[in-house]
């Protein structure tokens, strides 16, 4: 088995993991990344940019280097609720620069990270390596135990870091269980093109059928339907015809288009999980992201969420891994901050679960006098709902090298 001494190992080349190891290598730590598979190359991922994740890039100087990329921005999101468009978002009324919110394919996100922190002398990513145990001693975490091209390896580290998503390996070795809040829902994800004469850029349309969303990908939407949990064999069974009628049916602006489905290989489930763990971390060892807390889809903060734990980690630690020991007293001090806007925005994602899940019975999706109510506090709301989706409880600011 080969064994290496490092600051930091991270499980997991998510957007957690690439920011807190880019992060990392900044502050000069040597620090290493796993990711288990050969690229990141994965379809129907979070690949939504919020305007705080840009100002985390911007405080690194990364921001007009990743907006040089192929990507697409809004401005603004419209909903179509009982067939009443509405604008809930304006991220224009955020303060200037990273006042709009980009679309970029994660892989693209990912791939930029890991380039820019390879010029840090301190970063390592290994890829088609997987975090596969803990090493421990006398009850405190002291490494990680991997495989990779070459065979077993032993990393050692002050500090170990579970960044390896909501069916975290690393999480189950710490001896952590998410408690479970329950989501009703799920969601086929698929892609289709835009219509000839496509509307203004619009998330989702939602009746007393469900809900079908629409997002934004420049040339192409990546659609969505949200579905009962555990429902899917019945709607394969129903065929792939009645699959194209419902979503039609919801969002008849995918009338012409709906019919590029031709085969459910084009469709993949999104099990929508909502949880979080108890405690994050032991002596030596923390998890983030979807690792601490699976988010839903509900307003695409996952990957933002992720961000905000690595920045806020970063900022906590940086000093004491400097000095060869980080306290658990630290990490419970990162808990406690990041817990809080994560707690309230998975309690925002509940609420809407459960409007979604049960609108059929009331025949809409919405009273009619709550469509009166948002009409006439639209600007109000717009603005509350981009300081909610784009910049989030409690955004985080990188501390200064």
């Amino acid at each position: 088995m080969t064994a290496s001494e490092r600051d930091c190992v991270i499980a997991g080349g998510g957007p957690a993991g690439m920011v807190l190891g880019y992060l990392f290598a900044r502050a000069g730590l040597r620090v290493t990344v796993l990711e288990k598979h050969a690229d990141f190359l994965r379809d129907f991922r979070g690949d939504t940019i919020h305007p705080s994740t840009l100002t985390v890039l911007g405080e690194l100087g990364l921001r007009e280097r990743f907006l040089a990329l192929p990507l697409h921005r809004i401005q603004t999101m419209d909903v179509v609720v009982d067939d009443d468009r509405l604008t809930l978002v304006d991220f224009g009324t955020l303060p200037s620069p990273d006042d709009f919110l980009v679309f970029a394919p994660q892989w693209d996100l990912l791939d930029f990270l890991a380039r820019e922190a390879a010029v840090f002398p301190g970063f390592e990513l290994r890829m088609s390596t997987e975090a596969t145990g803990l090493v421990v001693e006398d009850g405190v975490v002291r490494g990680i135990l991997a495989s990779g091209p070459e065979g077993d390896l032993e990393l050692r580290a002050t500090l170990s870091v579970a960044a390896d998503g909501r069916a975290s390996r690393l999480r189950d070795v710490a001896g952590f269980v998410p408690r479970q809040s329950g989501a009703p829902i799920d969601v086929l994800w698929f892609d289709l093109p835009k219509p000839a004469d496509p509307p203004p850029p619009t998330l989702g349309y939602l009746d007393a059928r469900g809900m079908v969303l629409t997002i934004d990908r420049g040339d192409r939407y990546q659609g969505g339907m949200v579905i009962r949990k555990g429902t899917l064999e019945a709607l394969r069974a129903q065929g792939l015809d009645a699959l194209q009628t419902a979503i039609a049916g919801i969002a008849p602006v995918l009338a012409p288009v709906v019919g590029s489905l031709v085969d459910w290989a084009q469709i993949k489930l999104l099990t929508v999980e909502l949880n979080r763990l108890e405690t994050w971390h032991r002596d030596g060892f923390v998890a983030i992201g979807d690792a601490a807390h699976a988010m839903s889809p509900v307003g695409g903060v996952g990957v933002n969420y992720a961000i905000q734990d690595a920045v806020a980690l970063a900022n906590a630690t940086v000093a004491e891994l400097r000095a060869g020991h980080v306290r658990d007293a630290t990490l419970a001090r990162f808990q406690r901050r990041r817990l809080d806007p994560v707690r309230r925005m998975q309690s925002i994602q509940r609420t809407v679960h459960d409007r979604i899940a049960g609108a059929a019975p009331r025949g809409r999706a919405l009273p009619r006098g709550a469509h009166a109510l948002l009409h006439l506090f639209a600007p109000l709301v717009r603005r509350l709902m981009a300081r909610m989706i784009g910049r989030g409880f409690r955004p985080e600011h990188v501390d200064p090298v």
